[in-house]
């Protein structure tokens, strides 16, 4: 057919679900959904069922992204602990099938709030309030997960020093990916190497925790249905998920800079959503961890962000990307790198100053 979006392999496929999918033995229809800026995510659809695929992008990929059978052993995990994920199906591991590894995870129905995509919906202020509470006690119901009592123990090589290894791994993917010079990403590098904080003991971490990535109930913006996209997930510091989800939260009085940056941040730039600190504030109180340099968190997912942007860019200036959305990654890349060294120079910390 010719509407098959590109990265499906459709009789492999087929045979695959009927083979493994309940229900899906018959003629599917695929259409691919979200921004599928990394990972590509498809609807799958027979009648009135609906499922989900998820697998690694067309072309170039840096090394140690894009692992479906180590995202599909977190959700599955994350499944039997009780946290609100989309339910895994099948997995595929066998790249004769569709070039790459696969699986297959239920649809989980609701409402995900994008910057273009959010009337109708949390019309009240004391709803937006709702969507930040949910938003926190998810994020501190992940981390409070026994990671080793989920069988998760091994799943990164060593929780201990997780921000070093991020400061330098994030810093290889730069020299790999990038496509010119922007002199933000040394300057960012050189004073988040300066002010590296002490992290707390490690949990599990989402790695893209934030509300892009949140299904929230149709009639209950504070109930969260499922988190999605797990593909950067590990062992690490708790409070990188915080200032992750920091760095997409927009509110009332934002510069420009931010918003263009990070056009998801529009979302909850209204009255009603809680501000960056209130965030912070619940965090602790929920938590009960420190959140003194929560600032570091929040630079640092901009430099990590801003080069993953910059990967991307790399991938549509190769003609490897699928979709309309990739014209402007470049541009998007350099934008958050400069609202990074932006929120830096604003820092409290004098060393993120650049002092």
């Amino acid at each position: 057919m010719s509407d098959l979006p590109p990265g499906i392999n459709r009789d492999a496929v087929t045979r695959f679900f009927r083979d493994h999918v309940p229900g899906a033995d018959g003629d599917l229809t695929f259409t691919l959904i979200g921004e599928g800026r990394s990972n590509l995510t498809y609807a799958v659809t027979l009648g009135g069922e609906k499922w989900v695929m998820r697998r690694p992008p067309l072309g170039h990929m840096l090394p140690t992204a894009h692992d479906m059978v180590r995202e599909y052993r977190v959700i599955s995990a994350m499944d039997a602990a009780g946290f609100p994920v989309a339910r895994p199906i099948a997995l595929c591991e066998d790249p004769a099938v569709n070039d790459y590894p696969f699986y297959v995870m239920n649809f989980a129905d609701g409402r995900i709030l994008t910057f273009d995509d959010h009337a109708n919906y949390a019309e009240t202020e004391a709803d937006r309030e709702k969507i930040g509470h949910a938003l926190i006690e998810t994020l501190v119901q992940l981390h409070a997960i026994d990671y080793r009592a989920a069988g998760l123990g091994d799943f990164a090589f060593k929780p201990e020093g997780y921000l070093e290894r991020q400061l330098r791994r994030w810093g290889e993917q730069w020299e790999r990916s990038k496509t010119r010079d922007l002199p933000e990403v040394d300057e960012l590098s050189r004073r988040l190497r300066r002010a590296l904080p002490a992290s707390p003991p490690p949990t599990l971490v989402h790695g893209d925790y934030r509300l892009g990535n949140m299904v929230l109930a149709h009639h209950d913006p504070g109930h969260v249905v499922a988190v999605l996209d797990w593909e950067m997930s590990t062992l690490g510091d708790p409070l990188s998920d915080l200032g992750y989800t920091l760095m997409y939260w927009g509110q009332v009085g934002d510069p420009d800079l931010r918003l263009l940056a990070h056009e998801e941040s529009r979302v909850t730039a209204r009255p009603g959503f809680l501000t960056r600190d209130e965030l912070v504030a619940e965090y602790a109180r929920k938590s009960g961890r420190n959140v003194d340099a929560i600032e570091f968190y929040e630079i640092f997912a901009n430099y990590k962000i801003g080069i993953i942007m910059e990967g991307i860019h790399a991938r549509y200036l190769a003609g490897e990307t699928v979709g309309d959305i990739f014209d402007d990654a470049g541009e998007t890349a350099a934008y958050m790198l400069q609202n990074g060294l932006a929120t830096a120079d604003r820092a409290e910390n004098p060393i993120l100053r650049g002092q």
